[in-house]
């Protein structure tokens, strides 16, 4: 969707900027202008610091493309199906802006997992807790794989990428190693979803059907015997 949003800003910056031009043609007061820019900067400094960017998110869903939801099922599905297998607990998962706030989920939604089982650091066997960031590094790369498995290529992701840029600020890494430990993370989770292709395909449909948590791990588990 970030393509639909840039649209979307660029016509209402091109709008604004039209108005300003002709308005000495038909008599229309700058203020006017004046008028709908400052509201429109409040209403995305309001929306960005307090709302987390959710209304931003829902004004884009309106314009999504089929392509562009279908594809947001198919991102989701590869975080649930990576997060199965190496036991991180699912808590629920949205598909749209709309489900998030239906369900009070902050952001644009996805597969919510519960964070508490992510340990402290001081607290915890270091090579435990190395093993652990590991593990959702990889569920956390796995939308941006299970994109390009399907088509080859990736849209979404970025959330998915500062939230792994901040997993591993716990761990004292080199700018390069990082990049390295992200990569490794996009194969590990391609090479899930290529395993399991028939448990994740059943995935997508059951998701895309809104099926419970514990309905599509059913399912992965029926498929993968």
């Amino acid at each position: 969707m970030q393509d639909t949003g840039l649209n979307i800003l660029a016509i209402a910056i091109f709008s604004i900027t039209l108005s300003v031009l002709l308005g000495p043609l038909f008599n229309l007061s700058p203020f006017i202008p004046a008028s709908l820019t400052f509201v429109m900067l409040s209403l995305i400094t309001i929306d960005t610091l307090s709302w987390k960017n959710q209304g931003v998110n829902l004004l884009l869903n309106i314009f999504a493309s089929k392509e562009e939801k279908e594809r947001i099922v198919y991102h989701e599905a590869g975080h649930f199906l990576t997060a199965y297998f190496y036991d991180i607990p699912i808590i629920d998962y949205s598909l749209s802006p709309w489900e998030a706030v239906n369900k009070k989920i902050s952001g644009s939604g996805g597969v919510i997992f519960d964070n508490n089982f992510i340990p402290n650091k001081k607290s915890q066997d270091l090579k435990e807790f190395n093993s652990i960031i590991e593990r959702f590094g990889v569920v956390l790369m796995a939308g941006i794989a299970a994109e390009k498995f399907i088509y080859n290529n990736s849209e979404g992701g970025q959330e998915d990428r500062q939230k792994f840029q901040e997993i591993y600020s716990n761990l004292t890494l080199t700018y390069s190693n990082f990049q390295l430990k992200q990569r490794l993370a996009i194969i590990q989770a391609t090479a899930i979803i290529e395993q399991n292709k028939e448990s994740y395909l059943a995935l997508v449909e059951a998701m895309k059907q809104r099926k419970s948590v514990a309905e599509c791990q059913a399912i992965i588990q029926l498929v993968n015997k």
